[in-house]
């Protein structure tokens, strides 16, 4: 994913209700920490609505000494987190969920105006699912944490006794995690390293993207009232990377768990290395949907869907996109048309508008960076078959549903990811061509293959180099590991695999 992430911030005691404050003629909000409101010492940055242009709320500046107060937070808390019985802490995950199904009228527009998303978007995919996620890891909290092992007769040595020894592999709580995220999915993105983490009884400091952190601020009194102890959950914010830098660099912190660009990962993975910090890394991804030569007309719809799914979803500011449509020579002609009368079909516009599919970028440095791309493939000789103009819509940050031929695979837009509605068409001339072309970038988050033969599918797919294949559908499966190969990221989440990235193993010995 791209964009942003580390952040700025020395500290400050007074508690305020976020209510209470103004700035920049907006709700203001502080640092939760410690189970309690804390004035930001350097004060607010303004928080913009990508579709008006418009201050939605203040978010707090948040120094090293006020980071540094989160962390404290987290390590008291910790330990007393950790003993908890785990029926306790799944009770916890569960009011959280019911909390936030119960604010959703208060919630919903608010995650609205900072992220830009559509209507449909904010109500299906964002509330929605961090609910979920909440209640999914309230069972998680129960899951056996302990894997016993077969007894095992051992000679006698002059280290010990023989005889035969039990044992038993233990998931312990990591300690301290700091969860840092992304702007696409603000709340989910969060609640999805937040719920396991909690429910394998570690503590939380969470720093999200700068762009729209508002609701994420939010689930602080939520939690609270949920009943989760203070100190176990703490958020810190800040407009630039001076709060990321020093979360990551902090030494009380044990884990850091980071969805955001490649290029901030290894900035992460550098500096977490010096201390041996424990790392789940969700990085870019530049996906690739392969239309194999004997696709039918039912395979090439659900092909074209997908593929227009970059368009419609977010406005292709989703890592798991599949901005790359590989098609057999003898189909690419009837994709492309396809996907030109597709992108004539949605409509871009003010994302509270119900009919509207296609809402703004976040901010308009990302707009510029997606129209750089636009503009350098045009400029290379590539062909624009649709969009490739700004719409003329004011305000926003919005960029055309956009289609691109002729370009080479080794191209900046074919290699790079834009986080933007862009889609690059590229031909095959066989498997081995088609799994070349998908595995010559640096990303391997998630591809996509789409035959009539799904043995054939299945065989192409055991040759990409990526975290997660899709065959014929762009679904997901909740209990999946997810994560990447190569520079798309280090570990795993999702289901219990989420859990197990929170957790240390500790094997524990004994003779029986």
């Amino acid at each position: 994913m791209t964009a942003d992430d580390m952040t700025r911030g020395d500290a400050t005691a007074g508690a305020m209700a976020a209510d209470d404050v103004t700035a920049y003629g907006a709700k203001a909000y502080g640092n939760w920490i410690g189970g309690a409101w804390r004035t930001p010492e350097k004060g607010h940055y303004p928080v913009v609505n990508p579709a008006t242009e418009q201050v939605v709320g203040a978010a707090p500046e948040a120094t090293p000494a006020e980071v540094a107060a989160a962390v404290t937070a987290a390590q008291a808390a910790q330990d007393g987190w950790s003993r908890t019985d785990p029926r306790e802490r799944a009770a916890v995950l569960d009011r959280t969920a019911e909390l936030i199904s119960e604010r959703a009228a208060e919630l919903l527009p608010l995650l609205q105006a900072e992220t830009g998303a559509t209507a449909r978007v904010t109500s299906a995919l964002q509330l929605p699912v961090a609910v979920d996620r909440f209640r999914r890891y309230a069972r998680g909290a129960i899951e056996p944490a302990v894997l016993p092992l077969a007894p095992h007769p051992v000679q006698g040595s002059p280290l010990a006794p023989g005889g035969l020894m039990g044992a038993a592999a233990v998931r312990r709580p990591v300690g301290v995690v700091a969860c840092i995220t992304s702007y696409n999915f603000p709340l989910v993105n969060l609640v999805g390293k937040l719920a396991p983490a909690l429910a394998m009884g570690n503590a939380v400091v969470a720093k999200p993207a700068p762009q729209d952190p508002l609701c994420c601020l939010s689930l602080g009194p939520i939690l609270r009232e949920a009943g989760l102890p203070d100190g176990v959950f703490n958020i810190v914010t800040g407009s630039g990377p001076g709060a990321g830098r020093a979360l990551v660099a902090h030494p009380g912190i044990d884990m850091i768990s980071f969805t955001g660009s490649t290029t901030v990962g290894k900035q992460i993975a550098e500096a977490a290395g010096r201390s041996m910090k424990r790392t789940l890394l969700e990085l870019g991804g530049k996906g690739a949907a392969i239309v194999l030569g004997d696709a039918d007309q039912s395979v090439l719809k659900s092909a074209i869907g997908a593929v227009g799914s970059v368009w419609s979803f977010h406005s292709g500011q989703i890592c798991t996109a599949p901005t790359r449509v590989l098609v057999q020579r003898a189909l690419y002609e009837e994709v492309v048309a396809g996907l030109q009368r597709y992108a004539r079909t949605l409509i871009v516009g003010d994302p509270v508008d119900n009919s509207t599919v296609v809402g703004p970028l976040i901010s308009a440095a990302q707009r510029d960076r997606v129209e750089a791309y636009i503009a350098r493939a045009r400029a290379e000789g590539a062909r624009i078959v649709a969009g490739g103009t700004r719409p003329d819509i004011k305000p926003g940050f919005y960029v055309a549903p956009t289609l691109i031929t002729g370009v080479d695979p080794q191209s900046a837009v074919a290699r790079d990811e834009l986080f933007g509605p862009v889609v690059v068409a590229l031909p095959f001339e066989d498997d081995e061509d088609a799994v070349r072309i998908a595995n010559s970038t640096s990303y391997g988050l998630h591809d996509y293959v789409f035959s009539a033969d799904t043995a054939r599918a299945w065989a192409v797919a055991a040759r990409l180099r990526s975290g997660n294949v899709g065959i014929n559908t762009m679904q997901r499966h909740p209990e999946t590991p997810f994560g990447g190969f190569k520079e798309s990221g280090v570990g795993r989440d999702g289901g219990s695999f989420g859990l197990h990235a929170y957790s240390e193993l500790q094997s524990v010995v004994w003779a029986s």
